[in-house]
């Protein structure tokens, strides 16, 4: 068995834990928090579609069901995008 060359990513996002707040997603060995009211898109949804967090090696999240996508810079530097106009 090989094993995957250095350099490429083969880290999986994972949904660690859900609250009536919001729920944290570890990727790349960073847990963040998600709050449903800084991202609205999750408050309603089915926890199964939560959980369906899919990843590519540029940092992109997407939860196909739910039509979000969320890129990590977002979650790293929050204050850089505002996801709600005011």
């Amino acid at each position: 068995m090989k094993s995957v060359k250095n350099g490429k990513s083969i880290s999986k996002a994972e949904i660690t834990n859900i609250s009536e707040h919001g729920f944290w997603l570890y990727y790349q060995d960073k847990e963040y928090f998600l709050s449903f009211t800084e991202y609205p898109w999750f408050k309603e949804s089915r926890l199964a579609d939560i959980f369906e967090v899919k990843t590519d090696n540029k940092g992109n999240l997407h939860w196909p069901k739910l039509d979000v996508d969320l890129n990590i810079e977002i979650l790293q530097n929050p204050g850089m995008y505002p996801l709600l106009y005011k």
